[in-house]
């Protein structure tokens, strides 16, 4: 997968579309993730000792990482990732610039 936690991503397809946030949790097995701000979802809880009136809250729900663009920080665009050998190490790399996107 071309994006890990903590990431910077545009979203790229569905309702929001445009979008921006950071990764909050990645599901690598079904290549779904979390992103903080988008897809918001009103969710129906039940009373419970952590949340004791019940009640709707809003919550984020997985996309698609297909529906996602990693967010080059040097220039603040989106960007296609490719992975590179350097010193002994593979990096992602930046389409656009170049540049390597891991520290």
């Amino acid at each position: 997968m071309f994006v890990k936690k903590n990431d910077k991503v545009k979203v790229i397809a569905g309702k929001d579309k445009g979008k921006t946030g950071t990764i909050e949790k990645v599901f690598a097995s079904k290549d779904r993730v979390i992103v903080k701000g988008v897809n918001i979802i009103k969710k129906h809880q039940k009373p419970s000792n952590a949340n004791p009136n019940g009640g709707i809250v809003e919550v984020e729900a997985p996309i698609h990482v297909s529906n996602v663009m990693l967010v080059d920080l040097s220039n603040d665009e989106a960007t296609r990732v490719a992975n590179k050998i350097v010193d002994g190490k593979k990096v992602r790399v930046s389409k656009k610039t170049g540049k390597a996107l891991d520290k």
